[in-house]
């Protein structure tokens, strides 16, 4: 018999189900990336429902190549990205704008170079992110490795303000 009240059995077959899609989902991006060899190695690929000319790359089949060696790993991190649970995951966002970019770049075949401007537009992400997960970091650490409750020391400053401040109001008094 299962003694666990059915609300924790409920949300344990949840994170089962869950666990299992996403461990389906990673176990699926091999097939996904050389998913690449059912395309024709030609100029243009002509389907009842579209049609997709290679203007850049010479065939389809290269195109889809270059384009699934980027949007694999894209996914991948994404997937990573959204199920971890540490601290530091938001550093995740920066490979997965690399990844985001390369992807469309190879996407505009009128781009001379993929794999080469990308950093740049990654820069201003960096900047964000990386200070953020710094901060985290520091709250973090302090907090369980040192036992530092910064909201403890900001309490004490602020009531260190307000003595100073009596202070100065009383010795302005007192010189009056």
């Amino acid at each position: 018999m299962n003694h666990l009240p059915f609300n924790l059995r409920e949300q344990g077959y949840k994170s089962l189900w869950l666990g299992s899609i996403v461990a389906l989902l990673i176990a699926l991006s091999p097939y996904l990336f050389y998913a690449y060899e059912s395309f024709p190695n030609s100029k243009t690929w002509e389907t009842p429902f579209f049609s997709i000319t290679s203007n850049y790359n010479g065939s389809v089949l290269v195109f889809m190549w270059v384009f699934l060696g980027k949007f694999v790993p894209l996914y991948l991190l994404i997937i990573w990205f959204v199920t971890c649970k540490h601290w530091w995951y938001h550093v995740l966002l920066i490979p997965i704008a690399m990844y985001i970019f390369q992807t469309i770049s190879v996407i505009n075949e009128d781009i001379d170079y993929v794999d080469e401007v990308e950093l740049y537009y990654i820069i201003p992400i960096m900047m964000v992110v990386i200070p953020i997960v710094y901060f985290i970091r520091i709250k973090l650490f302090d907090k369980v490795v040192h036992g530092i409750d910064l909201k403890k020391i900001e309490r004490e400053l602020e009531e260190y303000e307000e003595k100073e401040k009596e202070l100065k109001q009383e010795a302005s008094l007192y010189n009056s």
